[in-house]
């Protein structure tokens, strides 16, 4: 079984790669679960307005790369120091474009049996004006889809 584990800089994907970890990755049955971790870095924003007059846009485009490039290599590591935790070996991908079309195509690509991805617990209106990255792979991809919401924290 092929499994497609999608992350991003949040606590809830990051949960979701554990949640599969510990639960679709059975060492006893061979073959349980060939395990892929993808993260995907949108496309860099091109500055507009009085920022391109300010500064010049190469450089900021630079450095809104590098700052991507920092951050995909921060998520790629924790996801495979949480791997490694489990004793599990797993392939990581990092790719640049819209997460969610991104996604659905990587999961078409390596012909998934089944993607996870996280629940960021978006209201209702954020949702509306952000959209959804689970919402459009449950609708959009090709394989099942699961969608792991972390456990809701104890009131305190």
């Amino acid at each position: 079984m092929k499994v497609l584990v999608s992350i991003d800089e949040s606590e809830g994907s990051l949960y979701a790669l554990q949640w599969a970890l510990e639960h679709l990755y059975l060492p006893e049955i061979e073959g349980s679960a060939a395990i892929t971790v993808v993260h995907v870095q949108p496309h860099t924003a091109v500055p507009a307005g009085a920022v391109i007059f300010a500064t010049p846009a190469a450089s900021v485009i630079d450095s809104v790369k590098k700052a991507q490039e920092e951050s995909a290599s921060e998520v790629i590591s924790r996801a495979t120091k949480l791997c490694e935790q489990h004793m599990i070996k797993a392939e990581m991908m990092v790719i640049r474009g819209n997460p969610k079309e991104m996604i659905v195509d990587a999961s078409e690509d390596m012909n998934a049996d089944l993607l996870v991805v996280g629940s960021r617990g978006l209201g209702q209106i954020k949702r509306a004006f952000l959209g959804s990255v689970s919402d459009y792979c449950v609708h959009h991809a090709k394989c099942p889809v699961l969608i792991v919401r972390p456990p809701k924290s104890s009131p305190k």
